[in-house]
C-alpha cells in the first residue's frame, strides 16, 4: 500500500522498510486514525466546560445557544490566530536576534545584507544618512519589535501594499493595529459569551491574518535577509539520497534560521571535521527537513532531505546521527522512533521540549558554542550506527528566487523591473501566475496534488512560484530546474523561461517567506498594465495538501490582500453553509479575494484557470491563445537542426521571417 501513500520513490522505499520493521509512521497512523467527522466539519465547540457540544442536527445549538455558524466561525478564527501567532513569533525572535547582533552581543552573526537593511530602514521611515550600520540595525530591530505590542494606529509595512488595497483596509477597519493586539482580539471575542455573529468573527480573522502577512512574517523575512543574506539562485540537491553512508549526518528541522545557520557553520569547522574522522567518518554532512531546509538551501546550498512527511523517513534510513529541531511542524513521534535507531533527537527552543529528547537550549548570544556542542554530540554518536539503508534517489534544484532577484533578473542591475513579466502577461505569453504553497498531509498521497496541479498550470502557461514544503515537493521531481521548462511549460511560458534562463517554477523560500509573494504581487500591480491592485492581477493562491493552522493564516492574509485562494484536502467549515458562503462570496464582495476548499486537484486547476481568464478579460487583455507562441529563437534553432539532420530542405532566413 506504500505506493498509494506517496508518489516519491524514496518515500515509498522507506515506507516499505518501515512496514518490514513494524514501525509506525504518520502514513500508517493516518490510515489507522480516522478523523472525527464532527470536528472535521467545524461542528464541535469545546471553548467552555459546559461542552464539548456537537452540533449534528438541523437547527441544533450548543448549551449556551451558540449556532453552527458561530461555532464554525470561532473554530476557523482561532486556527487563524494560532497560525498567525506561530509565524509572527518567528518574526519576534528574529527582531531580538537583530538587536543582539547590532549590540555586538551575538558572536557568530553579522549583518550580511547592508543594502536590504537600508531598504527596510527607509520603509520604516528611519534616517540612514551618516549613521553606522549597527546603529541603523539596532533601530530597525527596535521598530520591528514595537510592531508586536503596538495598540493603536497601523502596522508600518501596510504602506508597502498598493494604495487602493490600503484604502480598502482602512475603509473596512481591517488595517491591523499591532500583531499581538489582533491575536488577543480573536481569543477574547471567541471566548464563551462574546462575539456571536459569524461574519463579524471572520472579519477579525482577516484583520489578524493581515497582522501576520504584512507584519510578523514580513519582519521575519526581512530580518533573515539582513542577517543571512537575501537569496539568489544557486544549485543544490533534494531527497533522502543526500544523506551520506560514510559521513556523520546532521539533519536540521524546523523553521528558525538563527539555529540552523549556526549549526551549518559548525559542521564546516575544520576542527570538528577532524574530530569526525577520528571517529571513523569521512566528514560531516548536513541536510535539512521542512522549512529549515528552505532557509539553508536557498542561502548556503545545504541539500534538502525532504519535506514535512520525510522527517520520520530520514530517521528510518538509520544514517542520521542527530536530528536537531527548533519550532513548528515537529512530530512528537520522532522521540519514540529515534529510540529504535541510534539517532539523537535534539530540541533547542525554549518554547519546545519533547519527552525523551535531548534538550540543548539555543541562545543567539552563544550560538557558536551551542552549535558546536550539538555537532559534537552527533559525531560521538557515529560509532553507534547499525544497519543503514539510504534510498539512491535525489534531484537537482535551483532555489533562491527572492522578489529582489526576480526584479533583477528581468533587467539587470540598472534596469531591474517587473515590466517584462507584466508585458508577458499582457501579451498572453504568460497566462497568469500561481502561488502553490504549503504542507504535506498524510491523508492524501504525498506530493501528488502539488505535482499534478503545478504541471497542469505550467502546461497552460501559468508561471508558478512556490514556498515551503510545496517547493520541496516539486523539487524532488525536477520541476525547479531550468530544463523543466522544455518538458512541462506551455509554449508562451517556455519562451519566457528560455529568454531569461529560469525554471518554470520559482522557489521563493520557506513558508514564512510567502510575504515575498505579497511583495511580488504588489510590484506587478504598481508596475502598470495589470490594474492598480493585487485583486486585479490574473493570479491565484493554492495550498493543495494543507494541514497546519499557519496555512489557514497564510490563506486568509492572501484573501485579505485580494487573492483567490484554493485549499485542497478538506474544509474545516464544511458543516456550515453560511460560513462557507462568508469566506468565499462574502469575502470576495468585501476585499476582492475569496477562500474555497476543494479536495479535487482537477477542479482546483479548472477553477484557477477560469479565475485567471476572468481577470484577464476584466483587464481587457487579449484572450489567451497558446498557438501564437512557442517558436522562440532557441526552439526554432533546435527544430532547424533536427530537420537538417534528417536531410529535409530548410531555409533559415525564410523560417525566421515574421
Amino acid at each position: 500500500m506504500s505506493d498509494k501513500r506517496s508518489m516519491d520513490p524514496a518515500a515509498v522505499e522507506m515506507l516499505k522498510r518501515a512496514e518490514e520493521m513494524h514501525l509506525s509512521t504518520a502514513f500508517s497512523r493516518a490510515e489507522e486514525m480516522k478523523p472525527c467527522p464532527i470536528g472535521a466539519d467545524g461542528r464541535c465547540c469545546k471553548i467552555c466546560n459546559m461542552g464539548p457540544c456537537r452540533l449534528v442536527k438541523e437547527g441544533q445549538t450548543g448549551i449556551c445557544g451558540a449556532t453552527l455558524e458561530t461555532v464554525a466561525a470561532r473554530n476557523l478564527a482561532r486556527a487563524i490566530a494560532a497560525g498567525a501567532s506561530a509565524h509572527s513569533d518567528h518574526g519576534r525572535d528574529m527582531a531580538f536576534a537583530l538587536i543582539a547582533v547590532a549590540k555586538g552581543e551575538a558572536p557568530g552573526y553579522e549583518i550580511k545584507d547592508v543594502a536590504k537593511l537600508l531598504a527596510v530602514a527607509q520603509d520604516m521611515g528611519l534616517e540612514t544618512e551618516g549613521r553606522e550600520v549597527e546603529e541603523i540595525a539596532l533601530e530597525v530591530g527596535q521598530v520591528a519589535l514595537s510592531q508586536f505590542g503596538q495598540q493603536r494606529g497601523e502596522l508600518i509595512y501596510l504602506s508597502r501594499a498598493p494604495e487602493p488595497r490600503q484604502e480598502i483596509w482602512r475603509k473596512l477597519k481591517l488595517a491591523p493595529r499591532g500583531i499581538d493586539r489582533e491575536v488577543v482580539d480573536i481569543l477574547h471575542r471567541t471566548h464563551m459569551g462574546d462575539d456571536q455573529d459569524a461574519e463579524h468573527i471572520l472579519h477579525q480573522a482577516l484583520r489578524c491574518s493581515l497582522a501576520d502577512g504584512w507584519g510578523g512574517s514580513m519582519i521575519a523575512t526581512d530580518v533573515s535577509d539582513i542577517l543571512f543574506g537575501t537569496p539568489s539562485p544557486l544549485v543544490t540537491k533534494v531527497n533522502l539520497g543526500v544523506l551520506k553512508e560514510d559521513e556523520v549526518n546532521v539533519v536540521i528541522h524546523g523553521h528558525e534560521p538563527t539555529l540552523s545557520m549556526a549549526v551549518v557553520d559548525a559542521t564546516r569547522d575544520p576542527e570538528l571535521i577532524e574530530y569526525a574522522k577520528s571517529k571513523g567518518a569521512k566528514g560531516i554532512n548536513i541536510a535539512g527537513i521542512c522549512c529549515t531546509s528552505n532557509e539553508t538551501l536557498m542561502r548556503q546550498g545545504v541539500p534538502s532531505a525532504g519535506n514535512f512527511l520525510h522527517q520520520e523517513l530520514a530517521i528510518i534510513t538509520g544514517a542520521v546521527e542527530a536530528m536537531v529541531v527548533d519550532v513548528q511542524c515537529i512530530m512528537q513521534a520522532l522521540s519514540d522512533l529515534s529510540d529504535k535507531f541510534h539517532t539523537k533527537l535534539v530540541t533547542t527552543s525554549p518554547k519546545v521540549k519533547i519527552k525523551g529528547a535531548t534538550h540543548i537550549e539555543f541562545d543567539e548570544h552563544r550560538a557558536p558554542e551551542v552549535a558546536r556542542e550539538i555537532v559534537r554530540l552527533a559525531i560521538d554518536n557515529y560509532p553507534n550506527r547499525r544497519e543503514v539503508h539510504i534510498p539512491e534517489v535525489l534531484a537537482d534544484l535551483v532555489p533562491g528566487f527572492s522578489h529582489e532577484y526576480i526584479r533583477y533578473m528581468q533587467g539587470g542591475y540598472y534596469r531591474a523591473s517587473f515590466r517584462p513579466l507584466n508585458d508577458a502577461v499582457i501579451a498572453g505569453r504568460v497566462r497568469g501566475a500561481a502561488g502553490v504553497v504549503g504542507c504535506n498531509n498524510p491523508r492524501v498521497c504525498q506530493d501528488e496534488a502539488h505535482h499534478y496541479i503545478v504541471t497542469e498550470l505550467l502546461k497552460n502557461d501559468v508561471l508558478v512560484v512556490q514556498t515551503g514544503c510545496g517547493a520541496i515537493a516539486n523539487a524532488k521531481y525536477g520541476l525547479l530546474q531550468g530544463e523543466a521548462a522544455l518538458e512541462y511549460a506551455g509554449p508562451g511560458l517556455r519562451e519566457v523561461c528560455e529568454t531569461i534562463g529560469i525554471p518554470p517554477v520559482l522557489h521563493m523560500g520557506s513558508c514564512v517567506d510567502n510575504t515575498r509573494i505579497l511583495t511580488l504581487l504588489t510590484e506587478m500591480a504598481t508596475e502598470g498594465g495589470l490594474g492598480s491592485d493585487i485583486s486585479d492581477i490574473p493570479g491565484v493562491g493554492i495550498a493543495p495538501e494543507w494541514m497546519s493552522e499557519k496555512a489557514l493564516a497564510i490563506g486568509a492574509y492572501f484573501v485579505a490582500s485580494g487573492v483567490y485562494v484554493l485549499f485542497g484536502v478538506s474544509s474545516p467549515v464544511e458543516g456550515s453553509e453560511e460560513v462557507t458562503r462568508v469566506i468565499s462570496q462574502g469575502w470576495e464582495e468585501k476585499v476582492g479575494g475569496k477562500l474555497e476548499f476543494e479536495p479535487d486537484p482537477g477542479k482546483i486547476v479548472e477553477k484557477s484557470l477560469e479565475h485567471i481568464d476572468k481577470k484577464r478579460k476584466a483587464l481587457g487583455l487579449v484572450e489567451y491563445d497558446p498557438s501564437r507562441f512557442g517558436r522562440s529563437g532557441d526552439r526554432r534553432m533546435q527544430e532547424w537542426l533536427e530537420r537538417r539532420e534528417k536531410g529535409e530542405p530548410v531555409s533559415l532566413y525564410k523560417e525566421a521571417a515574421p
